[in-house]
Protein backbone atom coordinates (compact mmCIF):
# COMPACT_ATOMS: atom_id res chain seq x y z
CA UNK A 1 0.00 0.00 0.00
CA UNK A 2 1.27 3.06 -0.86
CA UNK A 3 0.31 6.50 1.11
CA UNK A 4 -0.49 9.48 -1.45
CA UNK A 5 1.28 13.06 -1.27
CA UNK A 6 -2.16 14.17 0.20
CA UNK A 7 -2.25 12.07 2.71
CA UNK A 8 1.65 12.48 3.83
CA UNK A 9 0.92 16.72 3.78
CA UNK A 10 -2.24 16.39 6.14
CA UNK A 11 -0.80 14.50 9.21
CA UNK A 12 2.29 16.97 8.66
CA UNK A 13 -0.37 19.84 8.78
CA UNK A 14 -2.39 18.33 11.70
CA UNK A 15 1.19 17.09 13.65
CA UNK A 16 2.34 20.92 13.37
CA UNK A 17 -1.84 22.14 14.47
CA UNK A 18 -1.23 20.05 17.33
CA UNK A 19 2.41 21.29 18.66
CA UNK A 20 0.74 24.82 18.36
CA UNK A 21 -2.78 24.49 20.04
CA UNK A 22 -2.31 27.46 21.94
CA UNK A 23 -2.53 29.61 18.74
CA UNK A 24 -4.13 29.83 15.34
CA UNK A 25 -0.79 28.74 12.63
CA UNK A 26 -1.09 30.47 9.59
CA UNK A 27 -0.53 28.28 5.99
CA UNK A 28 2.98 29.96 5.57
CA UNK A 29 4.11 28.84 8.62
CA UNK A 30 3.42 25.44 7.89
CA UNK A 31 4.15 25.72 4.50
CA UNK A 32 7.94 26.62 5.50
CA UNK A 33 8.31 24.41 8.61
CA UNK A 34 6.94 21.48 7.18
CA UNK A 35 8.75 21.81 3.44
CA UNK A 36 5.14 21.75 1.79
CA UNK A 37 4.20 24.08 -1.33
CA UNK A 38 1.30 26.75 -0.20
CA UNK A 39 -1.13 25.64 -2.93
CA UNK A 40 -0.86 21.79 -2.36
CA UNK A 41 -1.33 23.11 1.64
CA UNK A 42 -4.03 24.94 0.74
CA UNK A 43 -6.04 22.04 -1.16
CA UNK A 44 -5.55 19.52 2.09
CA UNK A 45 -6.61 22.71 4.55
CA UNK A 46 -9.58 23.07 2.48
CA UNK A 47 -10.43 18.86 2.46
CA UNK A 48 -9.69 18.53 6.52
CA UNK A 49 -11.70 21.33 7.45
CA UNK A 50 -14.71 19.94 5.18
CA UNK A 51 -14.27 17.11 7.03
CA UNK A 52 -14.12 18.09 10.62
CA UNK A 53 -10.50 17.91 11.30
CA UNK A 54 -10.00 21.95 11.04
CA UNK A 55 -11.45 24.84 11.78
CA UNK A 56 -10.32 27.74 9.43
CA UNK A 57 -10.54 31.49 10.17
CA UNK A 58 -10.45 34.40 7.32
CA UNK A 59 -8.66 37.90 7.80
CA UNK A 60 -5.63 39.00 8.89
CA UNK A 61 -5.82 37.54 12.23
CA UNK A 62 -7.00 34.46 10.65
CA UNK A 63 -5.33 31.55 10.88
CA UNK A 64 -5.74 27.47 11.44
CA UNK A 65 -6.38 24.84 14.06
CA UNK A 66 -7.38 21.67 14.75
CA UNK A 67 -11.16 21.31 15.37
CA UNK A 68 -11.52 18.94 17.97
CA UNK A 69 -8.77 17.82 20.52
CA UNK A 70 -6.03 15.99 19.14
CA UNK A 71 -6.76 12.91 21.24
CA UNK A 72 -10.27 12.48 19.75
CA UNK A 73 -8.50 12.65 16.10
CA UNK A 74 -7.71 9.15 14.80
CA UNK A 75 -5.33 8.72 12.59
CA UNK A 76 -6.88 6.05 10.37
CA UNK A 77 -10.04 8.32 10.12
CA UNK A 78 -7.76 10.77 8.82
CA UNK A 79 -6.56 8.20 5.87
CA UNK A 80 -10.25 7.27 5.31
CA UNK A 81 -11.29 10.95 4.36
CA UNK A 82 -7.97 12.33 2.77
CA UNK A 83 -7.26 8.81 0.83
CA UNK A 84 -10.85 8.41 -0.50
CA UNK A 85 -12.24 5.27 -1.92
CA UNK A 86 -9.70 4.65 -3.79
CA UNK A 87 -9.40 0.39 -4.33
CA UNK A 88 -5.40 -0.24 -3.73
CA UNK A 89 -5.79 -2.85 -6.64
CA UNK A 90 -7.66 -2.94 -10.73
CA UNK A 91 -10.15 -5.68 -9.21
CA UNK A 92 -11.26 -3.75 -6.35
CA UNK A 93 -12.20 -1.04 -8.73
CA UNK A 94 -15.94 -1.94 -10.50
CA UNK A 95 -16.34 -0.16 -13.23
CA UNK A 96 -12.15 -0.39 -14.36
CA UNK A 97 -11.80 -3.69 -13.29
CA UNK A 98 -10.80 -5.68 -16.57
CA UNK A 99 -8.78 -8.62 -14.95
CA UNK A 100 -9.70 -11.79 -16.61
CA UNK A 101 -8.56 -13.63 -13.42
CA UNK A 102 -11.35 -12.34 -10.72
CA UNK A 103 -13.31 -15.22 -10.67
CA UNK A 104 -10.28 -17.47 -9.70
CA UNK A 105 -8.11 -15.16 -7.66
CA UNK A 106 -6.91 -15.92 -3.93
CA UNK A 107 -4.92 -12.75 -4.04
CA UNK A 108 -7.79 -10.35 -3.67
CA UNK A 109 -8.49 -11.69 -0.16
CA UNK A 110 -5.52 -11.58 1.27
CA UNK A 111 -4.88 -8.14 -0.16
CA UNK A 112 -8.58 -7.10 1.23
CA UNK A 113 -7.66 -8.44 4.57
CA UNK A 114 -3.92 -6.38 4.55
CA UNK A 115 -5.86 -3.22 3.86
CA UNK A 116 -8.38 -4.26 6.59
CA UNK A 117 -5.42 -4.59 9.00
CA UNK A 118 -3.43 -1.32 7.72
CA UNK A 119 -6.73 0.71 8.53
CA UNK A 120 -7.01 -1.37 12.02
CA UNK A 121 -3.50 -0.46 12.74
CA UNK A 122 -3.70 3.03 12.20
CA UNK A 123 -7.32 3.02 13.97
CA UNK A 124 -4.95 2.64 17.35
CA UNK A 125 -2.96 5.57 17.23
CA UNK A 126 -4.29 8.90 17.71
CA UNK A 127 -3.03 12.74 16.85
CA UNK A 128 -2.19 12.93 20.18
CA UNK A 129 -0.35 9.52 20.47
CA UNK A 130 1.97 11.17 17.57
CA UNK A 131 2.82 14.86 19.26
CA UNK A 132 2.57 14.14 23.08
CA UNK A 133 5.69 13.85 24.52
CA UNK A 134 7.67 13.85 21.89
CA UNK A 135 10.04 16.70 22.26
CA UNK A 136 12.07 15.94 18.81
CA UNK A 137 9.30 16.64 17.15
CA UNK A 138 8.19 19.74 18.81
CA UNK A 139 11.67 20.63 18.41
CA UNK A 140 11.45 20.39 14.46
CA UNK A 141 7.94 22.10 14.14
CA UNK A 142 9.61 25.54 15.66
CA UNK A 143 9.30 28.34 13.00
CA UNK A 144 12.49 29.67 12.22
CA UNK A 145 11.26 32.97 13.33
CA UNK A 146 10.11 31.55 16.85
CA UNK A 147 14.06 29.60 16.97
CA UNK A 148 15.63 32.93 16.02
CA UNK A 149 13.85 34.93 19.15
CA UNK A 150 14.81 31.69 21.28
CA UNK A 151 18.59 32.40 19.98
CA UNK A 152 18.45 36.28 21.09
CA UNK A 153 16.78 35.61 24.31
CA UNK A 154 18.54 36.87 27.06
CA UNK A 155 20.04 33.86 28.92
CA UNK A 156 18.50 33.14 32.35
CA UNK A 157 20.13 35.03 35.43
CA UNK A 158 20.39 31.91 37.63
Amino acid sequence: MRITKRTNIAVRLLMYCATHNARLVTKAEIAEVCNISENHLAQVINQLSQSKFLLTQRGRKGGIMLARPATEICIGDVFRQVEGPVPIVECFADADNTCPLVSACRLRGALQQAAEAFYAALDQVTLDGLVCGNAELVLLMQTPACSEARENEAPALS
